[in-house]
């Protein structure tokens, strides 16, 4: 099922929920009741509890944000860094280039075209990914530089493919979901209570105040799919992307 189709199923359902409450309970209300008798307590108390729940979806949502830039910048270190590998090893014989470019080229290929769709359905990288990399650090690391010009660049790309370890050990790390379930509890439960909440002002069947119920509820259930969204970062509609790989190495593609 897309995400974008559970996202109006949720909306939908959060504002169906909320306007059936309303039509039930303005059954319930006496001929003789005064909405005007909701005591000023309750209008402050409903006020700070929406603030303070406004609060915590924002920061919410900048926290699952920041981590999907984190992992989509170490995808591009990591990028950059085999391109280096592929670039720099100019300076060496034929043979040894070629052997190098061809397991960066399969290391590139596999990480784009089967590591990421793993990534998005299992959140975590795979032990072949693992091998082709090391495959790769060996083609660098075991070649001797044959004079001081080769010499001059071992050793950055030693470094290089040290980049390229570490990026990928921080990608895997980001790969799965970041939200503890006591966020998530936290946040459903503020939810319920901050709509629950518009009840205690004896809202009516105005068309005015069935919009605004609506739309009060359907507002909270984007903005909580849209913190599970961004919860995932190679997971989900809004996911950090191979793109990098891609732009450095456009034959993977083909």
């Amino acid at each position: 099922m897309s995400e974008w189709l559970v996202l109006t199923l949720a909306m939908a359902a959060a504002c169906a929920v909320v306007l059936a409450i309303v039509v039930i309970n303005h059954r319930r209300i006496p001929d003789d009741d005064d909405p005007n008798e909701t005591p000023d307590v309750i209008e402050y108390m409903t006020m700070m509890i929406g603030v303070i729940y406004a609060i915590v979806l924002g920061l919410a949502i900048a926290g699952v944000w920041e981590g999907r830039g984190a992992a989509q910048e170490v995808v591009r270190q990591e990028a950059q860094a085999m391109h280096e590998i592929s670039e720099r090893v100019e300076v060496y014989p034929l043979p040894v280039r070629e052997g190098i470019r061809a397991d960066v080229d399969a290391y590139v290929d596999y990480v784009v075209n089967t590591e990421f769709p793993h990534m998005a359905e299992e959140g975590e990288t795979t032990p072949e990914g693992d091998a082709l990399l090391q495959k790769v650090r060996r083609s660098v690391t075991d070649y001797q530089p044959a004079n001081d010009f080769e010499g001059q660049a071992y050793q950055p790309l030693v470094d290089q493919v040290m980049v390229a370890d570490d990026a990928r050990g921080a990608r895997g790390q980001s790969a799965g979901e970041t939200m503890p379930g006591v966020v998530w509890f936290g946040l459903i439960i503020g939810a319920l209570v901050s709509v629950g909440l518009i009840f205690t002002l004896q809202i009516r069947r105005t068309g005015r105040e069935l919009l605004l119920a609506g739309l009060y509820s359907a507002l909270i259930a984007f903005l909580l799919f849209l913190i599970w969204d961004f919860d995932a970062p190679f997971g989900r509609g809004l996911a950090a992307t191979a793109t990098p790989f891609t732009d450095l190495f456009p034959q993977v593609t083909e």
